[in-house]
């Protein structure tokens, strides 16, 4: 789905991006781990095709940026936990898998508030969810931000667009 006005949505993307980049670490990429080619990393085409799958239910996919993000459009039957760049997004992420038994169960975490090598939420999640023993962790490889590599690309998305 397309952005309804796409000069508000070009004003939220700019402010995310600006704020992303004050939370990061200045020129260092805050996902080392989960470089481009890993197998902990899943591509928007490939979560677009798992997601029309039949095994679709099996999923737990957690939005772990920026609210404002979350309701202006997010991954269908995607949940919203905060950003895990702070102590308190991260103990919402902990106290959310808490209920997860298997250990084994797929979880998709994304953000898509900024730049891939400036986000400054995927790599907290992912290490926090590796830390408590989860073993089918991906996190979705957003090389640009949620709008570009989702959004306007017309994959399914819920929220206000």
């Amino acid at each position: 789905m397309k952005c309804a006005n796409r000069f508000a949505c070009a004003m939220l993307i700019i402010g995310v991006v600006i704020a992303c980049g004050a939370m990061a670490d200045e020129g260092k990429p805050t996902s080392p781990a989960l470089s481009p080619g890993s197998k902990e990393l899943i591509t928007p085409e490939e979560l677009v095709k798992l997601l029309q799958s039949p095994e679709s239910y099996k999923f737990v996919i957690i939005q772990v940026g920026f609210h404002r993000l979350y309701d202006q459009a997010h991954i269908p039957n995607s949940e919203y936990i905060g950003p895990a760049s702070n102590a308190s997004g991260l103990q919402q992420l902990r106290a959310r898998v808490l209920d997860i038994k298997k250990k084994n169960t797929p979880i998709v975490l994304y953000c898509g508030c900024c730049p891939w090598d400036h986000c400054p939420n995927v790599k907290p999640a992912f290490e926090a969810l590796q830390e408590m023993g989860f073993t089918n962790v991906k996190v979705l490889y957003i090389a640009d931000n949620f709008g570009a590599n989702w959004v306007d690309k017309g994959y399914p998305t819920e929220g206000r667009r």
